[in-house]
């Protein structure tokens, strides 16, 4: 009798941890893909470069550089098959005089490239969120 507990036991956490690798998977997925992301990150810049609240923010960036890394951060906070490759959040900042209000009309933005590229909003809710702590390191600090 205690085998066949331990067999549903086992069979139980087996199956629980399929269905959470794959919701993180679908998040992926509802993305896009890396493809998705590469969209998405590209839709952003053309909005933050239009966006006279970030633009200036952006006027000497590598831009080209930057959005490979960032579709790499992404993909990484989506459970996606990606590495970041890229600084730290706080040292690529460092010295930018990024306050919140410049944080908050980027990840406005960005809101606008997930809903041009149909990402689900309770998706996006899961993208935020996982970005939303990112404001401790690139805030400017005296």
């Amino acid at each position: 009798m205690k085998i066949r507990y331990a067999a549903i036991a086992v069979l139980t956490l087996a199956s629980c941890a399929s269905i959470a690798a794959h919701a993180d998977e679908t998040l992926y997925r509802q993305f896009g893909e890396k493809e998705g992301l590469t969209r998405i990150v590209d839709d952003m810049y053309d909005n933050v470069l239009a966006d006279p609240r970030t633009a200036p923010y952006f006027e000497d960036a590598p831009v080209k550089r930057i959005k490979p890394l960032l579709v790499e951060q992404f993909c990484v906070a989506l459970d996606g098959p990606c590495t970041y490759t890229g600084r730290s959040m706080k040292r690529a900042h460092e010295g930018h005089a990024i306050d919140r209000a410049a944080f908050n009309a980027l990840v406005e933005d960005l809101q606008l490239a997930m809903d041009k590229n149909g990402v689900p909003f309770h998706a996006q809710n899961k993208l935020l969120a996982k970005l939303a702590p990112l404001y401790r390191d690139v805030q400017d600090r005296p």
